[in-house]
This record gives C-alpha cells, sequence and structure tokens, in this order.
C-alpha cells in the first residue's frame, strides 16, 4: 500500500514540476538598448532660458546679508 501512495506522491511531483517547467522553464527575453532609450529633439528656444538676464539676477541666489538688508 506504501508503494501505491508513493508513485502517486512522485506523479504528483513530477506534474508539479512540469507545470512550474512550463510556466518558468525560460527567462524573458533581454531588453535591447534601443529599446530603452528615447530620443527627443531639442528645443530651438531652450537657450534663450538660459540666458543671463542682469537685472533679473538678483532674485537668482540668497544672500544673508541681502536678506538682513545690510
Amino acid at each position: 500500500m506504501e508503494t501505491e501512495s508513493s508513485l502517486d506522491a512522485a506523479a504528483a511531483a513530477a506534474a508539479a514540476a512540469a507545470a512550474r517547467h512550463a510556466r518558468f522553464g525560460r527567462l524573458p527575453d533581454r531588453i535591447q538598448f534601443h529599446e530603452l532609450v528615447e530620443e527627443k529633439v531639442a528645443e530651438p528656444n531652450a537657450s534663450g532660458i538660459a540666458s543671463y538676464n542682469p537685472e533679473g539676477s538678483w532674485n537668482h541666489f540668497s544672500c544673508l546679508a541681502l536678506d538682513l538688508g545690510l
């Protein structure tokens, strides 16, 4: 009787192993570099945003002496 239960357990284990192998038997495909990179065209006005404005430059930094009015 023990041989029948051990055969059933072995068959169940083999079926479980086959199901795991069918689901997880191979790794997913590698992601190619060109799929990770997105190229965008730069805006032509982008240089105007970073240009120096001497009249508005006072509000781009913090100075304790200026904050205290010294």
